[in-house]
């Protein structure tokens, strides 16, 4: 389908004005389509992956192969989501899975814009496309994922830390979890 401006209403969750690519920590979540409970499940207050589950968390660990200049922090995987934590260490010298990034369509201007390669959303496109591939090889879902990401900019001592425990906590409270 095209981008049709009066159709299509996306606003963009991100900051503005902020680059995505610059070093720094990240606090990530990305849901499954529909919030559908297929990576495992929390027994006891602990996750339990299923097959495909652990091929998330494999994908995700890979993450640094394709992007050296990456740390990747405090991950968990959930029955129906991923929480994680991304530092970009410095994206200079980095050689990311795409040399280049496809072209979207400015809702302001009307005119295309590049998306920034080797940023948060160039390397969590690379692991969503990932896990996809193998869940459309392998499984009869297709649609694995909710379209787009949660991000948050972790800014200092304080929020890493918090954020490390919530995500450490994550299964113990799963039934609290504002994504089950």
């Amino acid at each position: 389908m095209r981008y049709n401006p009066h159709k299509h209403h996306r606003r963009s969750i991100r900051l503005k004005g902020y680059d995505y690519a610059q070093p720094g920590w990240y606090f990530i979540t990305i849901c499954t389509q529909n919030r559908v409970m297929i990576f495992g499940d929390v027994v006891d207050g602990k996750m339990t992956l299923n097959p495909a589950g652990r091929v998330v968390e494999k994908l995700w660990q890979e993450i640094t192969i394709h992007y050296p200049d990456v740390y990747l922090d405090q991950f968990i995987v959930m029955p129906n989501h991923i929480h994680g934590i991304i530092h970009i260490i410095d994206n200079q010298k980095c050689v990311g899975v795409q040399n280049f990034e496809p072209l979207c369509q400015s809702q302001k201007t009307n005119q295309f814009q590049k998306i920034i390669p080797r940023s948060i959303g160039a390397i969590i496109r690379g692991f969503k496309t990932g896990v996809t591939k193998w869940y459309r090889k392998n499984t009869e879902i297709h649609i694995v994922w909710q379209r787009n990401y949660y991000e948050q900019i972790i800014r200092d001592e304080n929020d890493l830390y918090r954020i490390r425990q919530y995500i450490i906590k994550n299964s113990k409270k799963w039934r609290d979890d504002i994504y089950f």
